[in-house]
């Protein structure tokens, strides 16, 4: 194997990461249409995994989306000469990793949509502090903007679950 071609298998093993398996490049809506692999994992864990193991395998998907991010993220910067690229959408997965570590009602069905818009809608807003967190260099900077957001998503679902209980599949 030549270098030429090892380097190219890491480079494209890169932009799969970063993409979210390609889902980044939609030609509109990047952030959330690449957020939907990261709904399909969830629903995944949550349908397949007994209630005591799905924390630890989100929790294990979120530390490994947002590892990543921080890692790929100067890169991502340098390779589409832009602050947080829009094909860039690592970050987009951790926040909504994050969003169902924090919160899970009755029904994952329902958790993955509620958790979805939640978290879609607050890293589109960025209220503060998450608006101020994108500013900090690389990776790190374009990833705290979600998970801050992602904070928002979930105490705004613990709070709506309280308040409309039925919307989460609970009565």
């Amino acid at each position: 194997m030549s270098v030429s071609y090892l380097k190219n298998v890491a480079e494209n093993m890169r932009l799969a990461a970063a993409t979210a398996c390609g889902c980044g490049y939609a030609p509109i809506v990047p952030g959330t249409v690449g957020t939907l692999p990261a709904v399909a994992i969830f629903v995944l864990i949550g349908k397949t995994q007994a209630a005591e193991f799905q924390t630890m395998w989100l929790a294990i998907a979120l530390l490994i989306s947002g590892a990543l991010t921080v890692k790929l993220g100067s890169w991502a910067e340098t390779r589409w000469k832009t602050k947080d690229p829009h094909p860039f959408v690592l970050d987009e997965v951790a926040g909504f990793f994050l969003t169902v570590l924090l919160f899970r009602g009755d029904s994952v069905a329902l958790t993955a949509l509620w958790a979805f818009l939640a978290s879609r809608f607050f890293d589109i807003v960025k209220p503060p502090p998450a608006d101020r967190m994108e500013r900090l260099s690389g990776g790190i900077g374009i990833l705290l903007d979600d998970l801050v957001a992602s904070l928002y998503a979930a105490a705004s679902l613990h709070f709506m679950a309280w308040l409309i209980p039925p919307l989460f599949g609970s009565s």
